[in-house]
């Protein structure tokens, strides 16, 4: 498990608002509970629970600067 800073990647973060963006909203159309809260623990317990951890234990450096 990782503890601190995380590193942000350029290359993921502008997939993320470009054709993530658009494959979220198709995704949401489509599938019933998709990105609603709550569903990860069901589907993938494990994921969760790591992903649950991880976001409590690391930082990104975007929010050094927004203090």
């Amino acid at each position: 498990m990782k503890f601190g800073i995380r590193i942000p990647s350029i290359k993921k973060s502008l997939s993320a608002r470009t054709f993530g963006k658009l494959n979220r909203k198709i995704k949401n159309a489509v599938i019933p509970f998709y990105g609603k809260k709550g569903t990860g623990i069901i589907k993938d317990s494990k994921k969760a629970i790591y992903n649950k951890i991880y976001k409590k234990t690391t930082f990104s450096i975007f929010n050094i600067f927004k203090k």
